[in-house]
Order: C-alpha cells, then structure tokens, then sequence
C-alpha cells in the first residue's frame, strides 16, 4: 500500500464503517468516460459537500492492489453494467494537494517537490529501472506503461489549492500549470490514463491554465451535469437520517436545506447535516470551514447595486446574476455579477440555472453573511440588521407606536424618492424591515389580487416559543381597517395548520403625510 500509488480501500472502509448515504451511482458516469475523449473529469463544488469522499470511494473502487467487491456489496453501483469491467482493474494514483500546500506552505519548490515525491514511490512501486532522476512524472509514468501496458487513474483532490494559495506567486503557479499541462496534453497522456478525476472549488480558470485542462469535462455547481445529486443530501435522505438519528426534519430543513443544484430543488449541506442529527445541535458548522476565513471582502466591493442586491437577498428575495463572465479567479473580480458568482461557488448563495438567479439557501448561511457584513464597512445595512431587531421585538411587546417608528425608518432608509409611494415598494420595505425575524421564522409573502396588498405572514419555527404573526399593508386608510380585512380573509391560508398564539399587525401609510400607523392584536 502506497502513500500515492495503490492506497488501497481501507479510507473507504471506514466511511462505509460509518453512516454512509450511498452515493455510488456516479461511479457509473465516471466509468462511461474511461478510455474516451471525455476521460478528464473536474467536479468542483464548495467546502463540506462531498468530494474528497467521492475520490476517497473511486480510489476503492478503481485500485489493483485490493478486492472491494465486499464494499460496494448493495450500493447502488453495483447492479450498474459497468461495475465488474472497472473494478480493482487500474494503477490509482491520488494526490491530495492541500496535503503538499500545507507541508510546503512557503516552499516556492512545492511542484518539484509534488512531482519528486511520487516519482519516487511509482519507481519503487513498479519496481521500473530506467526511471531516471532527469525524468519529470510524466517521462516515468510513460515508462512504466510502456513496460507493462497497464493504465493508470488519476485522482487529483483539491487540485486548484495551489492556484489559491500560492497565487502571489506567479512563478509557482506557472510551474503547476506546466505540471498539469504535460500530465493532461497530448499522445502520452491519452495513452498513460484511462482516466482523471481532480476536484476543486472553483471551474477551471478560463484563461492562463485553460491549455492546460480545457479537455476536462467539468460538473460545477452551476452546470452539474449528470453528477447534479451526488454531492449534498437530497431531502428524501435527509429524512431516512432524520428518521436514524431521532432528528428533527424542520430543524434540518431549516439550518442547512436551500440549494438548488442542476434539476434538483432541494440540496442540503451534508456535513452540517450529519453534525446536527447526530448532536442534535442546530447551529453553524459547515461555516466554520469554509474556504476563507471571511466573505467580507468580497461583500464589502462597492459595486454599484450589489448592497441592494444582499440586502434584498437576506429579506427573502432573488436576485437575478449573469454567471458568464466570471473568469474563475478569486483575484480577477470586477463586477457585482463577479461577487455573485464567486458567493455562489462558494456556497454561500444557491444558483437557479432556469432563473438566473440566486438566494440565500438557509438560516446557517444567512447568519454567516449577517455576521460578514458587521466586519465590513456596510455600516448602513449593519443599522438595518440592528433597526429590524428592535421592531421584532416591539411588535412581539405589542408597541404599535414603536412598530411605526421603525417602519418609518426602513421606509425611509431603503425607498428610492421616485418609488417611495410605490405600493410594491412598500411591501418589499416591509419585507426588509423584519429582515431578522427570518432567523425565527418562516416568512411568506402572499400577494392578494386586485387593489389589496400583501400579506406578510410569519410562522415560527417549531422550537421557537413566539406567535405567528400576520402583516396587512394599507395605503390611505387606517391601520384598524388592515385588521378588519385580516379577520374578514378568516386569516391567510398559511396559518391553516398553525394552532399556536397569533399577532394581528395593521400597518396604514398616509401618502400625504408620508407616514405610518400601527395597531396590533393578539388573538
């Protein structure tokens, strides 16, 4: 058993030793790849959703030097064609470059060192004399198949960490694209490996290492592919480990559901998952590792319209975001559709590719952006978080006179002069102003026909012990005839299986004036 070379199941063995989700189906898509012109694949996804698990499963499954028929015995691969041709057939080589950027952390050398290392180990593995010290990795690889005839599989994991952390060192970056290059271009390649499989956070860099990998099939988390369900949970396994673990659904659902990834609606975050339903914890996990210690720098980019664009994202909307002319380059961001897309890749916002747009995908992600943004210098959305703080609990208090206040506030604050008196304007005001109540509540806006407003209508979560609140928006006419209309609608059909205490909010808007009234009942 090598250190690169033949690692053998074992690291398999014990994710299946654990409460592994079968996710062995994309051995399937990756086996109809080998030995033709799609043979490259690059999966690229963010943080925690389940890549280096998948290597860690293809390197099982394609590795010479071991039987792991008994391991794949009742997951789904197996009753796939494909599984008996491939399996245990293959030389695998794996290469985890954050364990080289961490050990070489300033080394300049570092791809001489990658590439000295495992030459080193397949000399020894293969026991090939005439790999000699003046032959880079390919030369010895080339070797070797020309010596026995056999192909190797390549698993390149997290293969853009040098790009990321060594990329104010263009000397080194450009080594590693000339590393990458000579494995991945030309005769030698096609004929050394059956196959690759490298996975990273980003798509392959349009420009600089685009000759090096545009041959590579690519499964991002914006054109997934036919890989779009194997990396996260789906919520029909969320709830088979809901059901294992004694977790709670909604607490899931919550916390850690929200994306949307390719056909599929509904994503969870993996790891934070399995955390929470094991402790049966519903906090942040899966922030804490995320690839940079902060967003801030990203969301604190005076783009015009991008602070629009957050705010109205953490009030519950969508925004729309042209992902084409993002070059994958954390360094190379020059628009807000650029932030968009880098947040996207990031994990941090969901992406609809039939939209175009994106959101905020759950209650962990959006605390982690509340938290980014009182880093940076958005002073004026930090007073919105705070302001929207204040009138939820005035409402929950029943101070009507305070509600109008803040209302007036966040009218004031987020409306345009040339919309102030808009009527869709002030439903999305309303929206804004209990932007932190999302983190209690399931907010629905139900948008009534006619002449009527909207309602906003407010469920909490199942452990939070508050009422369910009901917003009725009216212009030029009293807040008492928004809470007549309430009781007349028999309440809205969001409530019809909420049992609990229920806050009645009458909000009127004197167009004159230019200000609000506020009467509350509890019912």
């Amino acid at each position: 058993m090598g250190t690169y070379i033949n690692k053998g199941n074992e690291a398999f063995y014990d994710i299946r030793n654990d409460e592994y989700i079968d996710k062995s189906g994309m051995i399937a898509v990756i086996n109809s790849s080998l030995r033709t012109e799609r043979r490259f694949s690059c999966v690229t996804r963010c943080r925690r959703f389940g890549k280096s698990m998948a290597a860690k499963m293809l390197c099982a499954y394609y590795d010479r030097s071991c039987d792991s028929r008994e391991l794949f015995r009742g997951l789904e691969i197996e009753n796939d064609p494909s599984f008996e041709k491939h399996i245990n057939k293959y030389s695998v080589i794996y290469i985890d470059i954050t364990d080289f950027t961490t050990r070489y952390k300033n080394d300049r050398n570092i791809v001489n060192r990658i590439q000295d290392e495992i030459k080193a180990e397949v000399k020894k593995v293969s026991g090939e004399d005439s790999i000699n010290e003046n032959d880079d990795l390919m030369a010895a690889l080339s070797k070797i198949y020309e010596s026995t005839k056999q192909k190797f599989i390549i698993i390149i994991d997290e293969w853009d960490a040098i790009l990321r952390e060594f990329d104010r060192n263009p000397e080194t970056t450009d080594d590693y694209v000339n590393l990458l290059r000579r494995l991945f271009k030309g005769s030698e390649s096609d004929k050394v490996f059956a196959g690759a499989y490298i996975t990273g956070i980003l798509p392959i860099k349009k420009y600089n290492t685009q000759s090096a990998l545009n041959n590579f099939e690519e499964y991002s988390v914006i054109a997934p592919g036919g890989l779009a369900g194997y990396f996260g949970f789906t919520k029909e396994e969320v709830k088979a480990v809901a059901e294992k673990f004694g977790a709670d659904i909604e607490q899931l659902k919550n916390w850690y559901d929200g994306y949307k990834i390719g056909p599929i609606d509904s994503i969870y975050n993996p790891y934070s998952v399995m955390k929470a339903a094991r402790r049966r914890e519903y906090i942040s996990y899966w922030t804490s590792t995320s690839a940079y210690d902060s967003i801030s720098t990203y969301i604190q980019m005076n783009f015009d319209g991008l602070k629009d664009d957050i705010i109205n994202m953490l009030a519950g909307g969508r925004c729309h975001v042209n992902t084409t002319g993002f070059t994958n380059d954390l360094k190379m961001i020059r628009s807000k559709d650029d932030v968009l897309t880098v947040l996207i890749h990031l994990g941090y916002l969901s992406y609809d590719l039939e939209e175009e747009d994106c959101h905020i995908p759950n209650k962990e992600v959006r605390l982690e952006l509340e938290q980014a943004i009182k880093l940076s210098s958005w002073d004026g959305i930090t007073k919105t978080i705070e302001q929207s703080r204040s009138l939820l609990e005035a409402t929950l208090r029943g101070d009507a006179d305070a509600v109008a206040k803040y209302i007036d506030q966040a009218h004031d604050e987020n409306t345009s002069i040339l919309s102030y008196n808009n009527e869709n304007s002030l439903s999305c005001v309303i929206s804004i102003a209990y932007i932190f109540a999302r983190n209690n509540y399931v907010m629905h806006r139900e948008y009534a026909t006619g002449k009527g407003f909207a309602d906003i209508v407010m469920i909490p979560h199942r452990n939070v012990n508050s009422p369910a609140i009901v917003v009725e928006l009216k212009y030029d006419k009293t807040a008492g005839t928004a809470i007549d209309q309430i009781k007349q609608k028999k309440y809205p059909a969001k409530l019809a299986e909420y049992s609990g205490e229920i806050m009645l909010v009458g909000i009127s808007y004197d167009r004159e004036k230019k200000t609000h009234e506020c009467v509350i009942e509890t019912v």
